[in-house]
């Protein structure tokens, strides 16, 4: 490497200060101000950025309550004695309660599957929304 590739030395421009003898922030110098690159200037501070909401949030806790209904309704359904079944009696009645529990137990199951597929879903999606909108 040569001595153009080098990293120039700062130049001091007058008497150096002990170190630890700063001007406080009040007494710093403004900056020059010149035009800014878009061709206007701004009338006051920078206003601050707004605070995210936690929309997502609080869609997944509303699909979370859906599911939540859904499989209470769903397994509340199943109690009590069928339609189908009423007017048997002994082991016929018996195997009628049953079939219509293991009905109820399956669709219950599929609601539970079908809530987790959904939630993995919304995972998913909510990492790549984060990852897009990420700052670097």
């Amino acid at each position: 490497m040569g001595k153009q590739d080098r990293a120039q030395e700062p130049q001091s421009w007058g008497p150096r200060k002990p170190p630890g003898a700063a001007p406080p922030p009040g007494a710093w110098p403004t900056p020059p101000q010149g035009p800014t690159p878009s061709g206007y200037q701004q009338a006051g501070p920078t206003p601050q950025p707004k605070k995210r909401r936690p929309v997502f949030l609080w869609i997944f806790l509303a699909i979370q309550i859906l599911f939540l209904i859904w499989v209470i309704t769903g397994a509340a359904s199943g109690s009590g004695t069928p339609e189908e079944c009423r007017g048997l009696t002994g082991s016929d009645l018996d195997l009628c309660e049953d079939a219509g529990d293991v009905g109820t137990t399956i669709g219950v199951g599929l609601i539970i599957g079908l809530w987790a597929a959904v939630d993995i879903i919304l995972g998913f999606s909510y990492v790549v929304y984060r990852l897009a909108t990420r700052r670097t």
